[in-house]
């Protein structure tokens, strides 16, 4: 893409969003592009293999690539930050078939289970800095950060035989999150969907450097809360297990859904009042009076027991059985969860894959307010894997932040999100003056 007809386009670009730019800029928002003059993102929307036979590796390359026009050294390491459930892979490549000075960022990810995968993509990025910079195998260093660090240190030391330099999980997940923060413009926004009749319901925050303190919610497989307090200055003050892990094991286990992608894509699809006991289905309207609208989810997953128990009676009054017989229970995967609801209809897989996803987003969010309550913060980040750009776990987190707060708080998301970690650990080794800032300190 000419960068000259996308930076005209990034400059007049709108700082609010409407709800059809959320399904366009969160999953795939562009190609951001750093210079002297300021950031810009430039929209993007193609996907390039780093290789030709990429079809080999099991992964997904985002295309949220960071253009670093005029970085020109050669950079001689990538980062990875390995967690439980996913690797997140960042390196740096020229642009292809141009005449410009710089290149950009990679973002790669891969499911920590198909570790060796990621290994070998690392491999055969070895092999092309190799071949472009004419340096020694040897030479890349491998910035490695989150658990997997230390768990496959050996692995992926003795398949590259390089250099592996393990950084600090929470240390990087800060510095990757105050450069997003402080350096790349429409990167870092707010949601509000708090009314049907709201068309700018995302809106960007300008890069500012006067960012602290704030607190960032970071939701992997679990959820770390840390508060910051100062560049490289934070402290680990709060977290719950109940994260993304949580949501891709259950719904693993009561659906069919085999990836994380395909349990959002179900619960964008379900309606959760079909398992949520909701406070209309208690009080038949609002409960005005403390603040609580029909829709409101007073139990999730409240409705399941009654409406099974219902199904059961009627299956023994039927002569059935109250779970269906063998040929009902083969098929039960593929129509829905076992166990027939009051109608006679089972249970959806997107109605319960969108009950949960609530159920975990507003416990989420629910926890992140207390703390911030607690320790006097403002300004609350939401970080990691889990969120994706899914419209409704943003929504869940932001209003839950507004409602507890009354308005007094802000969440912020990110269109990195997964790879703060990642990022932060690339930082580490980053060249002199790195940066419009010049922000960070060189290692």
């Amino acid at each position: 893409m000419s960068t000259s007809a996308g930076s005209a386009a990034a400059r007049t670009r709108p700082q609010l969003g409407s709800a059809a730019d959320v399904q366009t800029d969160i999953p795939q928002p562009g190609t951001i592009k750093i210079n002297v003059e300021g950031a810009f993102i430039v929209d993007d929307d193609s996907s390039q293999s780093e290789f030709e036979d990429a079809d080999e590796f099991e992964y997904v390359h985002d295309t949220n690539d960071i253009r670093l026009p005029n970085h020109t050294a050669i950079v001689s390491h990538i980062a990875v930050d390995i967690g439980g459930s996913l690797a997140k892979l960042v390196y740096f490549t020229r642009e292809p078939q141009s005449k410009e000075l710089g290149g950009r960022l990679n973002f790669v990810k891969f499911e920590t289970d198909k570790i060796d995968d990621c290994i070998q993509f690392m491999h055969r990025l070895q092999l092309k800095h190799q071949h472009l910079n004419g340096s020694k195998p040897s030479e890349l260093r491998v910035m490695a950060t989150g658990g997997g660090a230390y768990k496959y240190y050996e692995k992926i030391k003795e398949s590259l035989q390089v250099e592996v330099l393990r950084e600090d999980e929470m240390e990087c997940l800060i510095i990757g999150l105050d450069f997003f923060i402080t350096e790349i413009p429409s990167e870092v926004f707010t949601y509000n969907d708090a009314s049907p009749y709201t068309e700018n319901i995302m809106r960007y925050s300008p890069a500012r450097a006067d960012i602290y303190p704030y607190l960032l919610v970071n939701i992997g497989s679990g959820v770390s809360m840390v508060k910051v307090s100062g560049p490289r200055t934070f402290a680990r003050i709060g977290g719950t297990s109940l994260g993304g892990g949580t949501l891709w094991g259950l719904l693993s286990l009561l659906t069919g859904a085999r990836t994380f992608d395909e349990m959002l894509a179900m619960a964008e699809k379900g309606d959760n009042s079909e398992v949520d006991m909701l406070v209309g289905d208690i009080y038949g309207t609002d409960y005005g009076k403390i603040g609580l609208k029909s829709s409101t989810i007073a139990s999730s997953f409240g409705k399941v027991f009654r409406m099974k128990r219902e199904a059961e009676r009627a299956a023994e009054d039927g002569g059935g059985l109250a779970n269906g017989d063998g040929e009902q229970a083969e098929g039960a995967n593929a129509e829905g969860i076992r166990g027939g609801v009051g109608d006679g209809r089972m249970f959806k897989p997107e109605d319960v894959s969108r009950s949960l996803l609530y159920a975990v987003s507003n416990n989420i969010g629910q926890i992140a307010y207390l703390q911030s309550e607690k320790h006097n913060l403002e300004h609350i980040y939401f970080g990691g894997s889990f969120i994706r750009g899914h419209r409704q776990t943003i929504n869940t987190l932001s209003y839950a932040i507004n409602f507890w707060s009354k308005g007094e708080k802000q969440a912020y998301f990110l269109r990195h999100e997964g790879y703060l970690g990642a990022v932060g650990a690339f930082l580490k080794r980053q060249p002199r003056n790195w940066g419009r800032r010049n922000s960070f300190e060189e290692n």
